[in-house]
């Protein structure tokens, strides 16, 4: 995507990524939290430590009970209905296998649902219900703080919910509290020009991510008014001083450039749908790790398999990797829960995305992307497929990227990419 991007949708191209592009595949290492794995995880650090970087955060959401493929609002699109789905075999099945009902993936206890509080309690209860599952827990990375405080230049570690609101407004709203809470930990540890964030973001979040980059834009961008109208309207209506607050805050500093005092953050995102377009203008270095195993028979490695009705036979599974990212692309999402909610992803629906209805979802899935436009893009064959038709051991290959023993690869991984001199 362009510099200046301003909320423009990644193009979907399906071309060669050329030199944006690695591949992988998982070796786990030693033990984790064992004397070697933190010997390993303290020179890794060192290398971090030595690039500028000063904190690490991990962002996620929950998996359970947030709709992760997004099935709502395909399902009110009616492509069923309509009979959209007569003579595509296999769609029915597939479709079967994404809703929250029926993919077998359970819902919180209590029935917790969005929008999820970044508390301790709440990311207790998402520890002891998920595990590693495509979540960061409290006991990773208490194991990785541990670790890193002893490299020289001792790195912090923080670990943030985002809200798992898989709609635009719920991303919009969580990119303006996320890089609020940016700023306050830039002010708090007197971070500036030299010093590096470094951002893990799993599934969704790197969505997030992806809108928080435009808005840290350092040009005048017409998008960014807007967006930051739409999220004050939205406050003001449902009685929300706090969001009105962080919005107001935010916007004379996103226009001057000066939000990070001068730091830099480099963002990985793991398995992060292909949908928002990123700007590379206000951020540093992009990383895109993806769980992909090869399917194909065209040469084409660096794309999924999108064939029905053969998809339906793999994804159980997780044979081909993560489908989850390769299925929750534009045209999907949750649905908000008030009316004001409604009108107000309506809008911002408008500005960030131009696909919409069952159809154009297909469309998009069939493209079957890997790679966003913008950043490196390392494809990993994590090797989560054993063959198991039970969500809980794969989420259909959406789990990988968290599990204890993959921390130690992926940060060789991102410091391979981003910290080596």
């Amino acid at each position: 995507m362009p510099i200046e991007n301003n909320f423009q949708h990644d193009e979907l191209s399906r071309k060669h990524p050329g030199e944006r592009l690695a591949a992988r595949e998982f070796t786990a290492g030693p033990q984790p939290d064992s004397p070697e794995w933190t010997a390993e995880m303290v020179k890794l650090g060192s290398a971090m430590g030595r690039a500028g970087v000063r904190t690490v955060m991990f962002v996620h959401g929950a998996i359970h009970g947030t709709d992760v493929f997004g099935t709502q609002r395909l399902d009110e699109a009616g492509g069923l209905k309509r009979g959209y789905s007569r003579g595509v075999s296999g769609l029915d099945a597939l479709l079967a296998a994404m809703r929250q009902e029926t993919n077998g993936i359970p819902l919180l206890p209590g029935g917790l649902r969005p929008p999820l509080t970044n508390d301790d309690a709440t990311k207790q209860l998402i520890d002891h219900h998920a595990g590693d599952a495509g979540n960061f827990t409290e006991t990773a990375i208490g194991m990785l703080q541990r670790a890193l405080n002893k490299t020289s230049t001792p790195l912090r570690c923080v670990r943030l919910l985002w809200s798992s609101e898989h709609h635009h407004l719920g991303r919009a709203v969580a990119a303006v509290r996320m890089l609020d809470e940016l700023r306050m930990h830039c002010e708090l540890h007197q971070l500036a020009s030299g010093d590096r964030i470094l951002i893990q973001a799993h599934g969704q979040a790197g969505l997030v991510l992806a809108l928080a980059s435009n808005l840290l834009c350092p040009s005048a961008i017409t998008g960014r008014p807007r967006l930051l109208a739409i999220l004050t309207s939205y406050a003001e209506q449902t009685n929300q001083p706090d969001l009105a607050a962080v919005v107001n805050r935010l916007a004379p500093l996103l226009s001057a450039g000066s939000l990070l005092n001068g730091a830099s953050l480099d963002i990985v995102t793991f398995g992060q749908p292909v949908r928002y377009g990123w700007d590379p203008s206000g951020i540093g270095k992009l990383l895109h790790i993806v769980n992909h195993r090869n399917l194909r028979t065209d040469a084409k490695t660096w794309l999924a398999k999108m064939e029905l009705p053969q998809i339906t036979m793999e994804m159980p599974i997780a044979w081909g990797g993560d489908y989850v990212q390769e299925l929750a692309v534009a045209g999907s999402d949750a649905l908000p829960a008030t009316e004001q909610a409604k009108a107000a992803n309506k809008a911002a629906w408008e500005l960030v995305e131009p696909f919409d209805g069952f159809e154009r979802w297909l469309e998009c899935a069939r493209r079957a992307i890997r790679c966003p436009s913008e950043g490196r893009c390392l494809l990993v064959d994590y090797k989560d497929s054993t063959g198991s038709t039970n969500p809980r051991d794969h989420y259909y290959g959406h789990a990988a990227y968290t599990r204890r023993d993959a921390m130690l690869f992926n940060t060789g991984q991102i410091v391979d990419t981003f910290y080596q001199s």
